[in-house]
């Protein structure tokens, strides 16, 4: 591990800079710090999702090497040039996709985020995983990516939707179906 922090404030953040692993400064709403950002808010999001006490033990070990490979992938991204997600990663997350969704029933409606705390809790990681693949893409069409980072979050959103399948109807909720039937009326 590199430098470590006795003093968690710097102040040198104050002027609306933050220094990236390379030692360069870039302002703070720059895309390369709203990606490794919203990684970083992925990887509390799947926090929240192992909070839940009802979280079966493959999904648990399989969300928590997804949080310690968001944190590489976050370390790739805030230092320019750095290869830390490999082929390997995106295979393993294809691997664990086809075995969590293999028993579920085919998908006949779309579903909605619910069905219990740590189902919804997965939703939302998958809502922010798409928003960081979003910014890494923003992020590609001004400075060099290196693919890994976008298929790996590519299918990392795969992975969270069919963890919150599962994570549903092993709560004993089930999961939230979307009925069209239901769509408000417009008033005649």
């Amino acid at each position: 591990m590199g430098n470590r922090l006795s003093k968690i404030y710097t102040r040198t953040g104050d002027d609306g800079t933050t220094g990236l692993g390379d030692g360069s400064r870039v302002p703070k709403d720059s895309l390369r710090v709203e990606a490794y950002g919203t990684v970083d808010e992925l990887n509390s999001t799947i926090g929240m999702v192992l909070a839940c006490e009802d979280v079966e033990d493959a999904v648990r070990e399989t969300l928590v090497q997804v949080q310690h490979e968001l944190f590489d992938l976050g370390s790739e991204l805030c230092i320019p040039g750095m290869a830390m997600i490999e082929d390997a990663d995106i295979t393993r997350l294809e691997t664990s996709l086809d075995g969590f969704n293999d028993p579920m029933p085919p998908l006949k409606d779309f579903i909605l985020p619910g069905g219990g705390m740590a189902s919804s809790c997965c939703h939302l990681a998958r809502t922010v995983c798409r928003r960081a693949e979003r910014q890494v893409i923003a992020l590609n069409r001004v400075e060099e990516i290196r693919p890994q980072a976008q298929r790996y979050l590519n299918r990392l959103s795969d992975l969270l939707f069919v963890l919150g399948r599962v994570l549903a109807r092993a709560g004993g909720h089930g999961e939230v179906l979307w009925q069209r039937e239901r769509r408000r009326k417009p008033k005649a």
